[in-house]
């Protein structure tokens, strides 16, 4: 989708998001001076079974972010996404980029104090890669503490109650049926490009020893284990992707650009943090 030129920066929802790469540095002033939402994906190239392409957990996040942006067009503008995340235990299976965790946590910074810099104020990362997503929430805090005047936040899709009774409402898979290149990655996958995806090669796996602590799903036990991906699936799949369809995709796709939309409009509407000096009382007491 094009950026967009003319008088001023405001326009209509018609003219798509506001793509940061596309502005010139004046274009970047000026949409920073209108106290708009940094929106900046965050995902992972690495294996998806033998069904999905590697990009699956890049391709999801990046659509919903476009179609937040789009949606709330005058408020926002869209980061290029970080197309490389932390997937040392994926590995085995070729395909995987993987980042040192300590790199990974400090380019995200990065990205985000460049933009504190530039004079933007609030700022989401919107993670899709699940072992990325602590390091992503330091990033964003980090953020915040060499910059106290930014609201900087994090946020995973379709992990809001909201969302969850979404994801519970559309699913026929038991519990560990949407884990990994599943039934929910696979359908929103479906309803995005559904030629991209090989459902002749979909299989079912999900590993045998989840106990009552320990288990993957769309939310994962309280106990948390990551051991090499390969040592409990064979193929790379984590759940259920035979259940897959685009119909159940676009119910999962709309309710996590509602929900994405949701956290723009808190962080937009929220005051700026301020640092105070401590006292005994709280102010107004």
């Amino acid at each position: 989708m094009a950026h967009r030129f003319g008088e001023g920066m405001q326009s209509t929802m018609a003219s798509g998001p506001l793509l940061y790469e596309r502005l010139t540095w004046p274009k970047v002033r000026d949409a920073a001076a209108e106290d708009r939402v940094a929106v900046i994906p965050v995902a992972t190239l690495e294996d998806h079974g033998p069904h999905l392409p590697i990009d699956a957990d890049l391709r999801i996040t990046k659509e919903i972010c476009l179609r937040v942006t789009g949606d709330l067009a005058d408020q926002t503008v869209l980061l290029p996404a970080i197309p490389h995340g932390y997937s040392p235990h994926h590995m085995d299976f070729p395909g995987p980029i993987t980042i040192g965790w300590d790199t990974f946590t400090r380019y995200c910074t990065d990205v985000g104090t460049s933009l504190a810099r530039h004079g933007f104020r609030r700022m989401l990362y919107v993670n899709g890669h699940g072992s990325n997503q602590n390091l992503v929430e330091m990033a964003a805090r980090l953020v915040g503490l060499e910059h106290p005047d930014v609201l900087s936040a994090a946020c995973f899709y379709l992990g809001s109650p909201e969302g969850l009774a979404v994801v519970e409402e559309v699913r026929e898979s038991e519990r560990g049926g949407m884990g990994h290149a599943c039934e929910l990655e696979t359908s929103i996958y479906l309803a995005i490009d559904p030629d991209a995806v090989d459902m002749t090669k979909a299989v079912d796996e999900t590993p045998p020893d989840q106990t009552e602590h320990a288990w993957m799903d769309w939310t994962d036990g309280s106990l948390k284990l990551m051991p090499w991906w390969s040592s409990f699936s064979q193929t790379g799949v984590h759940g259920r992707p035979t259940l897959a369809t685009a119909e159940k995709g676009k119910t999962l796709l709309d309710a996590a650009v509602a929900e994405i939309a949701g956290y723009v409009r808190e962080l937009k509407s929220r005051p700026l943090p301020r640092r105070r000096n401590p006292r005994e009382t709280p102010e107004g007491a």
